[in-house]
């Protein structure tokens, strides 16, 4: 049996479901900065489950959340998609999700049939698609194991370490960064009530592992105890403080 890490977990149980930081190739991106620029306001839906899959996004600037309702009407976030990433992938004719900005967002919207038609000439662009679309299988099936099989300290360590890393990625602070979603969504990405992000956050902050200098805003001061944390070395946590 294979071993899931820490970090293959948090990296991809929390990348954004049905969105891939996907580089195409020149071509593509040509067909990606031509395409029309879309903006939608805060808690407005860019498609709704049950729409057709016309088009492909690209978020340009701001922030999506990807969600389900289930049967009994509790929201099940499925992840979040950030600039660069793409949304739309996919071989059904109809989205299987909602797509919500959480901030005032801009997309480039690509037609569907467009996207086929190019990946039928170029065998590199459909091999992009593929791995795309297999990584998003692979993030599904750890937010799974996450949801169900770890504390609520190693869900929220796991999701800000997730953030630290692509920032990481992306040349910026892995150290330093901002939620753009409220507790609210925090809580149905990982299966917890707002209560419990509240007071996670709170726990890790007295414990010198992160500052929340403002109520969007986190300041990592111990990137190895919220590794740690994220591992499911909960019990190690006392010592955090001390290793600063």
């Amino acid at each position: 049996m294979s071993t899931i890490s820490a970090q293959s977990v948090a990296d991809r149980a929390f990348a954004p479901r049905a969105a891939v930081g996907l580089r195409a190739e020149a071509g593509f991106e040509d067909r990606l900065t031509q395409a029309p620029l879309r903006r939608i306001e805060a808690k407005e839906l860019l498609f709704a489950e049950g729409d057709a899959a016309s088009h492909l996004y690209r978020i340009e600037t701001g922030a999506i959340a990807l969600y389900t309702v289930l049967n009994d009407g509790r929201r099940q976030i499925m992840g979040f998609a950030y600039p660069g990433d793409l949304l739309g992938l996919g071989i059904k004719r109809e989205h299987d999700m909602n797509a919500q900005a959480i901030k005032p967002t801009r997309v480039r919207c690509l037609s569907a049939a467009s996207l086929r038609q190019a990946a039928a000439k170029d065998p590199a662009l459909a091999l992009k698609l593929y791995e795309a679309l297999a990584a998003e299988l692979a993030a599904t099936r750890d937010l799974l194991i996450t949801t169900g099989q770890r504390s609520a300290l190693e869900r929220v360590a796991g999701f800000l370490l997730a953030f630290s890393r692509r920032n990481d990625r992306n040349g910026l602070d892995p150290e330093a960064f901002e939620l753009p979603m409220t507790r609210t969504d925090i809580g149905d990405l990982l299966g917890l009530t707002i209560e419990t992000v509240s007071r996670t956050l709170t726990k890790l902050r007295s414990l010198r592992v992160i500052e929340l200098p403002r109520c969007h805003e986190v300041r990592v001061r111990n990137l190895d105890a919220l590794e740690r944390m994220a591992e499911g070395a909960g019990q190690e946590a006392s010592h955090a403080s001390q290793a600063i």
